[in-house]
């Protein structure tokens, strides 16, 4: 596996200290700077240029919630996990919709940092089961009655779209995936792409909350 270079961006230095030590052990990930705010974390990322950011949202200066929008404009393919005190749905929808790839509680086991960090760098985009995806799902079906005549009128998935797009909400890689319905990574890549543009998202993360929002994904 790869080396994955990680920054952390929290204004506790306590706190990010015992993140990091926690994650010693984890030899395929090597923190490469800490920063105690937003701004501090986009005035080093030319420098180091993280794979991963393990971002917190209350910090001075600049919070993560607009860090994180920052980070996205001119790094889209950094991956950004919040990992925060904030369990609140609507920060959760927030940030995912504004590019999070995923969103952890700050009592998260350092197992599931490190499985958060690896799949996202993988993937996309990591959701907790136990906590994340529940609640993006009761959110997106609380609203999905506004969301579904718009979809079902305006963008038409065929079976192959959609059969692609429930795979990879099930986090299955490229590769997986062209093993998994017998077509080359290429093509697997191609209908990715045309998903994309289809429902004018930017990656994995707004095709999932698609899914959710059309009903295909329960």
């Amino acid at each position: 596996m790869a080396h994955i270079k990680v920054a952390i961006a929290d204004d506790h230095k306590i706190f990010r200290s015992g993140v990091i030590n926690t994650l010693v052990p984890y030899d395929n990930i090597r923190f490469v700077f800490e920063a105690d705010d937003g701004l501090h974390l986009l005035q080093h990322m030319e420098q180091h240029q993280p794979d991963v950011i393990l971002m917190d949202l209350k910090m001075p200066n600049m919070d993560g919630i607009e860090a994180t929008i920052k980070v996205k404009e001119k790094y889209p393919d950094v991956k950004v996990i919040i990992l925060t005190m904030y369990e609140d749905d609507n920060f959760i929808v927030h940030l995912v919709e504004n590019g999070a790839n995923a969103y952890l509680l700050k009592n998260a086991d350092p197992e599931e940092i490190y499985e958060a960090i690896c799949t996202t760098y993988e993937k996309g985009f990591y959701f907790n089961e136990n906590v994340n995806l529940a609640l993006l799902k009761k959110v997106l079906h609380k609203n999905k009655q506004q969301f579904k005549p718009t979809l079902k009128n305006e963008i038409q998935l065929n079976d192959r779209e959609q059969e692609v797009l429930k795979l990879i909400c099930q986090e299955l890689t490229t590769q997986e995936i062209s093993e998994q319905i017998f077509l080359s990574p290429r093509t697997v890549e191609g209908i990715r792409q045309k998903l994309l543009e289809k429902l004018n998202v930017k990656n994995s993360v707004g095709l999932v909350l698609y899914a959710f929002r059309s009903g295909l994904i329960e």
